[in-house]
């Protein structure tokens, strides 16, 4: 695996239609988590919505969604970024990609230790661009 570049979307409850329409129209391999299986909120309305989708072609495509939790802001036409995902063997070069995309911009949330075991952050660049890092971490045997 080498990094990779993909849309993500946002959306506010829709999710899952979102992505099962998407599924419909390219076909391919669909995973859909809810908050529910990260135990990510404790939040009743919550526990049923996507915390992360991707839908991967044969053809090489992903599209990656989530429902944008109830305490984030939610505006149509900006409910988008794009995530860098990248394998542990490539983390100094996605730390030098965090490092640049950040500076300047809005740190989000720390390039830190995910729920998932992954490294994960979210930032804005200075230029109002939307930026998510995934970085692979590798799991016991």
């Amino acid at each position: 695996m080498s990094i990779s570049l993909s849309p993500y979307l946002s959306f506010r409850g829709h999710a899952r239609e979102a992505m099962t329409f998407y599924h419909s129209v390219f076909g391919g391999d669909l995973t859909l988590s809810t908050f529910e299986d990260f135990k990510a909120s404790e939040d009743p309305v919550e526990m049923k919505l996507i915390m992360h989708s991707t839908l991967t072609t044969t053809n090489g495509l992903t599209l990656m969604a989530s429902d944008r939790p109830l305490q984030m802001s939610y505006t149509p036409g900006d409910n988008y970024s794009i995530i860098l995902t990248s394998p542990a063997s490539d983390d100094e070069k996605m730390r030098g990609y965090w490092n640049n995309l950040s500076t300047d911009g809005t740190v989000t949330m720390p390039l830190t230790p995910s729920m998932w075991g992954d490294i994960f952050g979210m930032c804005t660049d200075k230029f109002g661009v939307s930026w998510l890092m995934n970085i692979s971490v590798p799991t016991a045997a």
